[in-house]
């Protein structure tokens, strides 16, 4: 399990009818707050200063297939030949990180294969590398490497 320790950022959140907003910087849109919400935009904070991954090169909310379903993986990191490089699953601050977790962002690495898995729950994280057809797990998020 891996301990996150999150930059500081200034969020930018707003208040209509009762319910709360966060810009997304990603996306560049107002999104609702919700706890995993708050989870994603720290996580991609985290990513973004602390390893340095650029932020052209993330996408959120990806859509992916899984048979005749439609998904959405919380954030997909590209390489810069567009190839899917880390996959992130977030989940509320409350909710365990288990089984059922891992096995949902495994299925979705069947649709969208990447090199790296992680599974965050904002305070706590899993992080997997694939070595050939397995993961192995890791003791740090890695950190961006161009080229």
């Amino acid at each position: 399990m891996i301990k996150i320790e999150y930059p500081a950022y200034q969020y930018k959140i707003k208040t209509e009818n009762n319910r709360e907003f966060i810009f997304d910087a990603i996306r560049k849109q107002w999104v609702m707050l919700t706890p995993e919400e708050w989870v994603r935009q720290n996580f991609l904070q985290y990513l973004l200063q602390v390893k340095k991954f650029p932020g052209s090169l993330i996408a959120v909310e990806k859509e992916i297939r899984l048979g005749e379903l439609i998904k959405r993986c919380d954030i997909v990191i590209y390489d810069r030949n567009a190839t899917p490089l880390l996959m992130t699953e977030c989940k509320a601050m409350e909710i365990e990180i288990n089984a059922s977790a891992a096995e949902q962002i495994l299925r979705y690495n069947i649709s969208l294969p990447v090199q790296y898995l992680v599974i965050t729950n904002g305070s706590y994280c899993f992080a997997f590398e694939r070595t050939g057809k397995d993961f192995q797990p890791l003791m740090e998020i890695p950190e961006w490497k161009d080229g």
